[in-house]
């Protein structure tokens, strides 16, 4: 299903990227807990596609409104697992599921921490404290934010971004009061939105490596003619609005 849903990108999106500088959490022994904004529908397939190529070793596991979870099914197969986010009862179920989770040392939990749809520029993330209360169940875990952002550049189709920052010990976050835990928590992913942001304000591929490329080009009977003038002129045809040349490098 990572590989559907990758070859799904491919078809509607221009591409998914990293910019060069962001590494994904590698070499920890423990659990790892990814935490991260929710601007988008796409998240849900872009954090699946990310799980499946940076941490393919893992047991990837994800929490999902459980409304949406009754009508999209799939993803019960790929690792989520529903949460009530409309009553009480939503954060015990979310603690008792993680706590299961993150018990496995070779376990990696994706959240949306906002839990909800939110503008990358909003201002503060205001983050469930939910994400604040699991170094204490984990402290052997690494806590990683991952910042995600979606913009058009030359392309037909949205580009998707992502950017995962340097991981927290939980056991130096379970030091902190819970107050200061989340503040410190909002703030690293804050800090990363800021800086994946300026990159993708500047629109140069080469600041970026691609983890799935996308269509180019308009599509249909347009591309067609395009194909078939090229041809005739005996020219190579590239679909692309503007050809990256030394840039966009695959990962």
């Amino acid at each position: 299903m990572a590989v559907w849903f990758a070859r799904y990108l491919h078809r509607h999106l221009d591409a998914l990227r990293l910019p060069l500088w962001s590494a994904p959490p590698a070499d920890h022994a423990g659990p790892v807990v990814v935490y991260c904004n929710h601007p988008a529908w796409w998240d849900a397939l872009v954090l699946i596609v990310l799980a499946a190529r940076t941490c393919p070793e893992r047991d990837n596991r994800a929490p999902f409104d459980a409304a949406m979870l009754r009508k999209y099914r799939i993803f019960e197969r790929l690792g989520a697992f529903g949460v009530d986010l409309d009553s009480p009862r939503g954060g015990a179920q979310f603690l008792a599921a993680a706590r299961g989770i993150l018990a496995r040392p070779g376990s990696a939990l994706w959240i949306t921490a906002q839990g909800r749809f939110a503008d990358v520029r909003a201002r503060p993330l205001d983050l469930r404290p939910g994400v604040a209360r699991l170094p204490e169940i984990a402290p052997e875990a690494l806590f990683v934010p991952l910042a995600l952002e979606y913009a058009f550049w030359d392309e037909r189709g949205a580009g998707a971004f992502a950017a995962f920052g340097p991981g927290v010990p939980g056991a130096a976050l379970a030091a902190l009061p819970r107050s200061e835990r989340l503040a410190r928590m909002e703030g690293d992913l804050a800090a990363l939105l800021d800086r994946l942001g300026r990159d993708v304000v500047s629109r140069e591929p080469a600041r970026f490596r691609t983890l799935v490329a996308g269509r180019k080009g308009v599509g249909g009977v347009y591309d067609l003619w395009r194909r078939l003038a090229a041809r005739l002129a005996g020219r190579r045809f590239d679909p692309a609005h503007r050809p990256v040349n030394g840039g966009d490098r695959a990962a």
